[in-house]
């Protein structure tokens, strides 16, 4: 649904995101295999309570997958696909999703530090509740990508392009959006906004008018003005 922006004396309208609609089968294959493979085919699987530290899953595929209180810490993901698929409660410190595909996923709840995401695709994903830490998103496709009611310290967007995003009652702590492309990006649900880096680029987002004033002293340093009383 479009909805109008703020700038432009209101003429500009953004587009809000598809979220994801992810149906699992009634009754999935709880895995008992102890670990993931590389290359390995995970369809309508529950990993609940797994602990995934330290394996190597590069290449995998999960289709209609459930990933249920699982610890991801140093996990090697690369080039994972993920699709029709529900993570909740997963947590874990250097998990390695590079250039990973997340597909009409729901992110629930996560607790995160380091996560490797970078040059991946996202579509159609939700992201709701939970904490993720340093964030690396630089050079990603983010489509339709809600985050909802997280929290996300320095998330790093360097150079990613993102079309149709929404922060919804999340905090968004030191976030970089340098030489990153949006369009589309609905910021104005956010509890809180902090930008360290690429406010230059945010031409395709939009913010409130409570939001600008709190940028405001970040805007006037990046243009180099000097505001005194």
């Amino acid at each position: 649904m479009a909805r109008t922006g703020v700038g432009g004396g209101g003429r500009s309208a953004v587009k809000g995101a598809r979220r994801p609609e992810v149906r699992l089968p009634g009754a999935l294959e709880p895995f008992e295999d102890g670990e993931v493979e590389p290359d390995g085919d995970y369809d309508g699987a529950e990993f609940a309570g797994t602990d995934l530290a330290g394996q190597d899953g590069a290449g995998a595929r999960f289709m209609d997958c459930a990933l249920r209180d699982c610890a991801l810490d140093g996990t090697r993901l690369h080039h994972a696909r993920f699709l029709d698929s529900v993570l909740t409660g997963v947590r874990g410190v250097g998990t390695d999703l590079a250039e990973a595909t997340l597909r009409d996923v729901e992110i629930v709840d996560a607790r995160l530090g380091g996560v490797q995401l970078h040059g991946s695709v996202l579509e159609r994903v939700l992201v709701r509740g939970g904490k993720i830490d340093y964030l690396n998103l630089r050079q990603a496709r983010l489509r339709d990508v809600v985050f909802e009611g997280c929290v996300l310290v320095e998330p790093d967007f360097g150079g990613a392009r993102l079309e149709r995003v929404e922060f919804v009652d999340c905090v968004l702590k030191a976030a970089d959006f340098t030489a990153a492309t949006l369009t589309d990006v609905d910021l104005r649900g956010a509890a809180e906004l902090g930008i360290a880096g690429g406010l230059d680029r945010l031409s395709g987002a939009v913010i409130s008018t409570a939001q600008l004033l709190d940028l405001a002293p970040v805007l006037a340093a990046e243009l180099g003005i000097r505001v005194e009383d």
